[in-house]
């Protein structure tokens, strides 16, 4: 990829052929979109397409400057931003076409093409999702220092969406290596630009204390060689740069939009501006023959019709194939030797820093972000004294649990191993688009392409009066989102050996505590004490009940469990430890073996991982049962602020033992 810009001040073979490489690039974008457009008309590319037709200078002027190593994020128009960086044209079409060989394998179609290893981090189909991200792959590029910078591509629309706000303060505050390029083609899906917004750019940029350059969008020189400065700056080590290229696209939202909202003539007005035509004349000017750019045609229309050809004979994905990239495959774990008796005790507390101390120091892609982990240890302590030993790596972010999460989306993409916080796991609906359709998602869209090494640490817990929005025990909604995996920890060891294998797993891994927990005392296990994922245990043998918990109220089952015993009942406990993936295969071996089945959670009974467990018991453990499945969890109410009713609320060793008991008789 060329790495300057040319200059109007130019002459010569050097300036001809630089010039004519961008028409080339611009035309391919032209070309592939027309072509894109004729096969949606003709049902040979499903879904949605949305056509960046009229904005190909913008493209290609801002990628000119950037290298294999540097990234861009991207829009749901994104089809001109990604061949501008690299991509080919053929995978590309195919995998609009939604075909095995596609870009993603006929995952992402034309939304969500990506392909990391040229620097492209996604195109997105949510607007504004590429600027976290994007702030991720751009403190990915600062702590390696070598150099490389960020371009974020998005529309007018997207400023309005908490996401810009986030990303761009969180990259001012860290000085990130980002260029956030606002291609302004003046309108935000059906509605006019100056409905939508009252600030201008440039205001928005000081307010933010950035840098600010606008720039005519459809003048490829000029977007080229304004992109080669401020470029240049960044990689001099300058901080973020907002971009605001005006320009236009001359097909409607998206392919099939009626355009009710403005009239033929603004279109054919604003075609004067054609960014083709604007580079043709620079040739002119440059004493280029006009036959130099009609062989650049002809060579642009024969490559994509033989991409056309080649897409529409390839096969579509087995169906075989639809469980393929969903995760990425695990090592296998062995469940440690047990610990000793005589062990050292600590708190689990402990073992969140222990863990990731430990973690920190063999990895140097790991990276610790969250609002006040750094200089303030944590609210709760727990990451205290880890900033000062690992300079850089234990970052503070503002009070943007959007930017903190797309910060690991795109960091993970690009390479390192980020380990997150939100606070406190009610917030994670602040954020739950990074979750949901980023971080879950985007191994499986982009088939295979982006790694998802990360992990969201997070905290719950009922109990102590901290009412509806700081004590609700979410699993059950994340453990719905393909792609996640939740785990949920009961002690202080394992606390300590699942947060070590999350960090080292490949896969986004939300990993909860219980706050009641922090100073839950337990005997301590060796340095590398490792524990596999998605594996459940059982931590108490018996014979009449199987009684299945996670997290803090496990220890009210083992609690339960010891009381029964003395009146004669044999319960067997099963601490999930992970509740998505389920182990199904250690809950019906326990049902087989007592036919009785009792679940206790502290998130509400409703639609909960209780219910999943019941199902399964009733489905494939049906012919062990010998009496009725039952659940032990709050009543679908939120979480009272009110002691009283929060004892009501809460389940206890009593509540438990008293439904164990009952099934135990049946």
């Amino acid at each position: 990829m060329t790495t300057e810009a040319p200059q109007q001040t130019m002459t010569g073979t050097a300036y001809a052929d630089q010039l004519l490489e961008m028409y080339r690039r611009m035309r391919r974008i032209r070309r592939f979109e027309e072509r894109a457009s004729e096969l949606y008309k003709a049902t040979e590319i499903p879904g949605f397409l949305h056509l960046s037709i009229g904005q190909e200078a913008s493209a290609v002027g801002a990628c000119w400057p950037l290298t294999a190593r540097d990234g861009i994020t991207s829009t749901h128009r994104g089809h001109g931003h990604v061949l501008a960086k690299g991509l080919d044209s053929a995978s590309m079409m195919a995998e609009l076409m939604g075909k095995e060989a596609g870009t993603c394998h006929g995952r992402g179609g034309s939304m969500h093409i990506a392909d990391p290893g040229l620097g492209i981090y996604g195109a997105n189909g949510i607007v504004g999702a590429g600027l976290p991200i994007a702030a991720g792959v751009a403190t990915a590029a600062k702590l390696r220092a070598a150099g490389d910078v960020v371009v974020a591509f998005f529309g007018d629309g997207a400023v309005a969406q908490g996401m810009f706000h986030e990303a761009v303060n969180l990259a001012a505050v860290w000085d990130l290596p980002v260029v956030f390029l606002c291609e302004n083609n003046h309108y935000s899906e059906f509605s006019p630009a100056a409905e939508q917004h009252r600030a201008p750019l440039s205001a928005r940029a000081a307010g933010y204390g950035i840098g600010y350059a606008h720039v005519d969008g459809n003048d490829v020189l000029a977007v080229a060689g304004l992109m080669n400065d401020v470029v240049a700056r960044l990689r001099a080590g300058g901080g973020p740069v907002l971009v605001e290229a005006e320009t236009y696209r001359w097909h409607g939202h998206y392919e099939g939009d009626p355009e009710r909202y403005r009239s033929p003539e603004e279109v054919v007005a604003a075609k004067k501006g054609d960014p083709l035509l604007i580079a043709r004349r620079h040739l002119a000017e440059a004493g280029v023959p006009a036959a130099r750019a009609d062989d650049i045609d002809e060579e642009v229309d024969n490559e994509i019709e033989a991409a056309v050809e080649w897409a529409r004979s390839l096969p579509e994905p087995a169906p075989e194939t639809l469980h393929d990239f969903v995760s990425a495959p695990r090592r296998a774990v062995p469940e440690p030797a047990p610990i000793p008796g005589d062990a050292e005790i600590f708190r689990s507390m402990d073992a969140v820093r222990l863990a990731l101390e430990h973690e920190l120091t063999a990895d140097p892609s790991v990276f610790v972000a969250g609002i006040d982990v750094g200089a303030g240890g944590n609210v709760f302590g727990l990451t205290r004294g880890l900033a000062q030993a690992f300079p850089g790596r234990v970052r503070d972010t503002p009070i943007s649990e959007s930017a903190i999460i797309g910060t690991a989306v795109g960091a993970a993409m690009a390479g390192m191993r980020p380990v997150v916080e939100i606070m406190y796991m009610d917030f994670i609906g602040v954020c739950l688009d990074m979750l949901l359709n980023q971080a879950a998602k985007l191994r499986f869209m982009t088939g295979g392409r982006a790694s998802m090494p990360l992990v969201v640490r997070t905290q719950f817990g009922a109990g102590r009066s901290s009412g509806s929005q700081h004590s609700q025990s979410l699993e059950a909604l994340l453990a719905h989102i393909p792609g996640l995996t939740v785990v949920m920890p009961s002690s202080p060891a394992d606390t300590y050996g699942l947060l070590r294998a999350a960090i080292q797993d490949p896969n986004p891994v939300v990993f909860v505590e219980n706050r009641l927990q922090y100073g839950f005392k337990g005997p301590r296990p060796a340095e590398g004490h490792l524990l596999p994922l998605g594996k459940a245990k059982v931590v108490r043998e018996g014979t009449d009940v199987t009684l299945v918990s996670w997290s803090r109220m496990v220890q009210d089952c083992l609690a339960a469990a010891e009381l029964l015993a003395a009146e004669g009942v044999s319960v067997e406990v099963v601490d999930l430890r992970t509740v998505a993936p389920l182990d199904r295969e250690t809950v019906l071996a326990s049902l087989a073996k007592t036919n009785r089945l009792v679940i206790a959670h502290e998130a509400v009974r409703d639609f909960g991982v209780g219910a999943e467990l019941a199902a399964l018991a009733v489905d494939e453990g049906f012919w062990h049962l010998d009496a009725p499945v039952t659940r032990v969890a709050p009543p679908a109410v939120p979480a009272p602020y009110a002691p009283s009713l929060e004892r009501l609320w809460l389940p206890s060793r009593d509540t438990i033992a008293d439904t164990v008991r009952r099934i135990a008789a049946v």
